[in-house]
């Protein structure tokens, strides 16, 4: 297994670190520090990361600036390389792109944790992010605000993590079964990122 392999690399007072903070977070016997016992297919917790579709934001794509503040969206154009995370396609804009800064509804249930804020749309970005298990470079590059909620969409848990910690600490949420989905933040601004989905998968 994944990590079994990571564990046989390290030295034995790594090794006993690394069982340490596995059994800490509760999933030594969770296909963590054991071996599969019988032939039956292993099963892997894998996460499905996706972007804001962009039908509901195309609308803005060709309003002029006073149809914008009319909306209370801004446009910016973007400056730097990393200062203007688009939301669809999960990437920084580039300097000289186009963005519009906007309010959303990114937690619409009815439950205390209700919640909207601005996001970055890039101006007519198309190709929704969808990938299993590979974090996107908006995320990789920023330090990130993990907040896991229940099947009534209320917040269970939140953690902040460097992304060198994102996978660990992702698989390690949906670990627990009360755990239904993730929302990232990004945490310097507090605004949301992205929503985080388990996928399960059989390994022959």
């Amino acid at each position: 297994m994944k990590n079994q392999s990571v564990s046989r690399g390290l030295t034995d007072p790594q090794k006993f670190e690394f069982d340490r903070k596995v059994r800490s977070a509760g999933l030594w016997g969770r296909g963590y520090g054991r071996k599969q016992k019988d032939n039956r297919p292993e099963i892997t917790m894998s996460f499905r990361i996706t972007g804001q579709p962009p039908a509901p934001f195309r609308r803005f794509y060709g309003m002029s600036d006073a149809e914008l503040n009319a909306r209370n969206v801004r446009r910016h154009i973007a400056d730097r390389l990393s200062g203007f995370p688009d939301r669809i396609e999960l990437r920084d804009a580039k300097p000289g792109e186009t963005v519009l800064f906007l309010n959303h509804m990114h937690q619409p249930e009815q439950t205390s944790c209700r919640s909207s804020h601005a996001i970055f749309v890039r101006k007519g970005a198309e190709a929704q992010y969808d990938e299993i298990n590979i974090i996107p470079d908006s995320l990789r590059i920023r330090l990130v605000a993990l907040r896991t909620f229940d099947i009534g969409h209320d917040m269970i848990e939140a953690e902040i993590a460097e992304s060198t910690q994102l996978k660990f600490l992702i698989k390690q949420f949906f670990d627990r079964p009360e755990t239904a989905y993730l929302h990232a933040r990004y945490a310097t601004h507090g605004r949301y990122a992205v929503r985080i989905d388990r996928v399960q998968e059989e390994q022959p």
